[in-house]
């Protein structure tokens, strides 16, 4: 694709204007493919849309205003996000896992009076402080009652016609809606996108996609991974196939009876097909390429085994898939290469940027306006920090080498990544410390036999009391997202600090899994993934 650093148009890039536009040229194109075999062309997509826009209008919600989504991936929950841009307001989606003090920050931070939620979490609402900004709540399914809160129903959403009398320009630059980042070094943060930074994030990774295109979505609409290939389709006016979750049984049926020709594949989900029983139809499905991050071994090998085409790309929320590569590239562990029209370099502490193979933080910034966040909604220092000297800053640590492949070393933030999710070890640490018996908590990565991280955590107790992990991990079940709850439990006196009474979780990675480190699958305790519907 050759690039174009112009702002695109409105028709380009605005979801409005899209789904206007798709509803005129190809009205009877299949828009989206759901679960339950129900299938939207676009026009019946721009319908439906209207109607929940109206909607909003009737319920109050005007251009600019921003609306919490709590939903799995399902019809409503994109009606949520459509309808809202179509009326220009902002679509603020929430990890479906989340509850307790978590739950609480983000819907603090979002400076929402409305929340669409599925019914299923809304007795989470209960266990919170709500404070006075969040007053009414919309919900999908049964009914329940919510002190303080004014409740009705999305299907009275959908009992209008559609008529909006008003009209609405929404420009590129405005925003198109918030993603809570996971919160690495503090509190989780919430990315500001606009409609451009999406359209160049989904066109930076995955520009070859045309409207023959079907894209099956099985990444969650509340992290920039499900939200940019819908996004995507949209633009290009091809077919979303939209599921709750990936399913490693499912997803080659998957692929074969909805002609899927085009995907993302995270690291939690490669091991799992890679332990499939070989079978002879293994490569039987429509031509398969897209993306798959990281590009390893195991990537390479389910490549080479289902016959995919992949290409690797590294991105976060706060930017646009800055590095990619070709299909099926040659240099294993790379992140790929700078996409033309955007620069990055490696750095040190104070940016000047290092030599190959050296390893430093990566920044990045762009010659097109508005291609990368423009801010962390209500937390103006944290975006001056990591805009500081006019590029975006990553926390990662990168090097590259003479052929500018660029490699990612190590998270310079303490997170941990667990089968996809990206986990703030601060928020896991406060959970922990409010056990009456834990005095000092840190939280850390360890390897998976599943690839990426397992969680663990090493705790000191508290003066004159004795810490039980059992009883420490059944505290915790109820009050973290099942993602977040630790595998291993490590008790030490104390833990190792540096001079200025900072816990020094290297030395803490480097012992790793001790002898007397509590497992919790070795003790017979399973986490079930939360329900999604």
């Amino acid at each position: 694709m050759v690039y174009d650093p112009r702002i695109p148009a409105r028709e380009e890039c605005v979801l409005r204007n899209l789904l206007d536009k798709w509803a005129v040229e190809i009205p009877d194109h299949v828009a989206f493919v759901f679960d339950d075999g129900k299938e939207w062309t676009w026009s019946e997509t721009l319908y439906l849309t209207r109607r929940v826009a109206a909607g909003f209008l009737a319920a109050g919600v005007k251009q600019g205003d921003h609306v919490l989504s709590w939903q799995p991936n399902c019809k409503e929950a994109v009606l949520t996000w459509y309808g809202l841009s179509y009326i220009g307001a902002v679509y603020v989606p929430i990890n479906t896992a989340y509850k307790g003090n978590l739950l609480q920050h983000v819907i603090e931070l979002s400076n929402a009076s409305l929340m669409i939620c599925n019914s299923q979490f809304a007795p989470r609402l209960a266990d919170i402080d709500l404070g006075e900004k969040l007053t009414d709540v919309i919900l999908i399914g049964e009914m329940v009652e919510l002190d303080g809160l004014k409740i009705d129903s999305f299907s009275d959403f959908m009992a209008n016609e559609g008529k909006i009398d008003q009209e609405f320009q929404v420009e590129p630059w405005d925003s198109m809606y918030i993603i809570f980042t996971s919160g690495t070094t503090g509190p989780s943060k919430a990315v500001l996108s606009s409609y451009i930074h999406a359209y160049t994030t989904s066109l930076n990774g995955n520009g070859d996609t045309v409207q023959e295109d079907r894209i099956l979505t099985n990444l969650p609409l509340f992290h920039v991974g499900g939200t940019v290939f819908l996004y995507l389709a949209a633009v290009r006016g091809c077919t979303t196939v939209l599921v709750d979750s990936f399913r490693t049984d499912e997803f080659l049926p998957i692929i074969r009876k909805h002609r899927i020709t085009y995907t993302c594949l995270l690291a939690a989900m490669v091991p799992f097909l890679l332990r499939r029983p070989p079978d002879e139809g293994d490569k039987d499905h429509s031509p398969l390429r897209g993306i798959v991050i990281p590009w390893n071994e195991d990537a390479k090998a389910v490549t080479e085994r289902y016959g995919f085409k992949m290409k690797v790309v590294f991105n976060m929320t706060e930017i646009c898939s800055p590095l990619g590569s070709d299909y099926n590239p040659s240099a294993i562990g790379a992140c790929g290469k700078p996409v033309s029209g955007i620069e990055v370099r490696v750095v040190d502490a104070n940016d000047c940027e290092v030599a190959p193979g050296e390893t430093g933080e990566l920044i990045v910034r762009t010659d097109r306006p508005w291609a990368m966040n423009h801010g962390y909604y209500g937390n103006p220092e944290a975006t001056a920090e990591a805009w500081r000297n006019g590029w975006f800053h990553t926390g990662d640590a990168f090097r590259y080498d003479e052929e500018n492949n660029f490699y990612f070393v190590d998270r310079i933030k303490d997170a941990i990544r667990r089968r996809g999710e990206n986990i703030s070890s601060f928020e896991v640490e406060s959970e922990v410390t409010a056990f009456p018996s834990v005095g000092e908590a840190a939280a850390i990565a360890v390897p998976s036999e599943f690839g990426e991280d397992d969680v663990m955590i090493v705790v000191a107790p508290a003066t004159g009391q004795e810490l039980d992990p059992t009883a420490l991990f059944h505290f915790l079940e109820p009050r973290m997202a099942y993602f977040m709850l630790p595998r291993y439990i490590r008790i030490m006196p104390d833990l190792p600090k540096t001079p200025t009474q900072k816990v020094q979780k290297n030395l803490l990675k480097e012992a790793g899994i001790t002898a007397d480190t509590w497992d919790r699958e070795a003790e017979g305790i399973k986490v079930k993934r939360e329900s999604q519907r």
